[in-house]
């Protein structure tokens, strides 16, 4: 069987059918010096065009896109030419026009879905969630450039194509970090990823599920949090610099009741309300991240912040409970502020939540289920994760356990001893009556059931 020797792709613009000055642009394959032309069904303005390059011309985002089509276009008909010839099939220039034809009318690539995906999710999904796909779909980008491709068809997508992007993230060493990602960022990226191409099956798209065979689970990681001393001895420190004072209490405020910094940024005093006679006050608010309602009753050093910013000039202006700055300027102060509390912990601002739910509730006989009530936990089993059993409250509870067994073994030894004694008096009275006659034992018989009766 005949195969090719050469084969090549061009693109150009037909001038000579332009109307309102917009020509149609074409991609000409040319396979054994037998050229043959395919309408890519785009139109661009004449004065756009670059003849040499054969591109839209200029870096405006229009450009780029329409640049992108281009390599699009260009890589599918590479792919449609290596189908063919590892079929074993004549590869010809109408071959590959009626095979590039035939998947552009019926098939969708994985860039499709990416976009289908992201228009799906941009007013369901929270700000940070659409953030986090936008980073895993960065890292499937860069994986098709590292394979040379621009995109593929979804009918690419198999086990193998998944397992050489695990390898390929894997060993990808991200912009500004000492190591490669761990395990569990890994996971997490492969979790987002089969997220939309599962969206792909449930539309029909594909007719086979890539991931069925996949399995992933998570490492197990010791989140850290602050012990009572700890967080004590953070609350009462005083900080001759301004910024690190309020950061400390954004902190503190966040190990009393919970909240994440994003939702403190946007507590207000709507968000204080007095939930009882007795005049204790409570916050409400909802999650930004999964929009859950949580209710939390305000300890007394997290009223005292509060009380400590209701006049104070920042938040008067912003009009919020507490002064407002950004999350990586509050991490990048926290490490001044462990630094010089003597906290030799990676201090980050989302500890202070497993602080809260350790350190402040559980140890404190907080029964789990109230914990992830405050947190806004939808399942408790995310709580667990938060939930550390510190040394003081295993050591009281081993405490009360052996108090217990103690308490057993007592009771064991007074019966032991009284069980002796009784043996003791049984063998006793034995030789009391041992040497009285059967006439004397029914006289003494008699006389005991007598003052019985008595």
């Amino acid at each position: 069987m005949r195969t090719s020797k050469t084969f090549s792709i061009q693109f150009w613009m037909d001038t000579k059918k332009s109307k309102n000055g917009e020509g149609l642009i074409y991609a000409r394959i040319n396979v054994d010096q037998k050229r043959l032309s395919i309408s890519l069904k785009r139109k661009l303005a004449m004065e756009q065009w670059d003849f040499k390059t054969q591109k839209h011309q200029g870096a405006s985002l229009t450009a780029k896109e329409f640049n992108r089509y281009l390599d699009l276009s260009k890589s599918k008909l590479f792919r449609c030419y290596q189908e063919l010839r590892d079929n074993g099939e004549e590869v010809t220039s109408k071959a590959i026009k009626n095979l590039f034809l035939n998947e552009n009318s019926n098939g969708h690539t994985l860039q499709d879905l990416i976009d289908y995906h992201s228009k799906k999710i941009e007013n369901t999904h929270a700000i940070g969630s659409i953030r986090n796909f936008k980073v895993t779909e960065g890292y499937i980008e860069r994986f098709l450039k590292k394979k040379r491709l621009v995109d593929i068809s979804l009918s690419g997508l198999n086990f193998e194509f998944l397992c050489d992007f695990e390898n390929f993230l894997n060993a990808y060493y991200p912009k500004g970090h000492p190591k490669a990602m761990s395990h569990n960022t890994v996971t997490k990226h492969i979790q987002r990823f089969r997220k939309i191409v599962t969206l792909a099956y449930n539309l029909e798209w594909i007719k086979d599920d890539p991931f069925r065979r996949w399995k992933s689970t998570f490492d197990k990681v010791d989140r850290e949090f602050l012990s009572d001393s700890e967080l004590s001895k953070l609350a009462t420190h005083h900080f001759q610099v301004d910024r690190l004072d309020r950061v400390r209490d954004l902190f503190v405020f966040s190990c009393y009741t919970g909240i994440s910094y994003v939702d403190i940024r946007n507590l207000t005093k709507k968000n204080v309300w007095i939930g009882d006679d007795e005049g204790n006050k409570w916050i409400t608010t909802f999650r930004q991240k999964t929009n859950t309602k949580i209710k939390i009753p305000l300890l007394f050093r997290a009223e005292q912040i509060l009380n400590k910013y209701e006049t104070h000039p920042v938040t008067e202006i912003s009009g919020t409970l507490l002064p407002s700055i950004t999350n990586e300027k509050a991490n990048l102060y926290l490490k001044e502020i462990a630094t010089e509390v003597g906290i030799e912990k990676n201090l980050t601002f989302h500890m202070a939540r497993h602080t809260f739910a350790t350190t402040v509730a559980l140890s404190n006989g907080m029964p789990i289920e109230t914990v992830s009530k405050i947190l806004g936990h939808s399942k408790i089993t995310t709580t667990q994760i938060y939930a550390r059993v510190m040394d003081h409250k295993i050591k009281s509870d081993m405490d009360a356990v052996q108090e217990r067994l103690n308490e057993k073994a007592r009771k064991l030894e007074e019966e032991k001893e009284l069980m002796h004694l009784r043996e003791k008096i049984i063998a006793a009275e034995k030789k009391n009556y041992s040497h009285m006659t059967k006439e004397e034992l029914l006289k003494k018989l008699n006389k005991i059931m007598n003052e019985k009766s008595d």
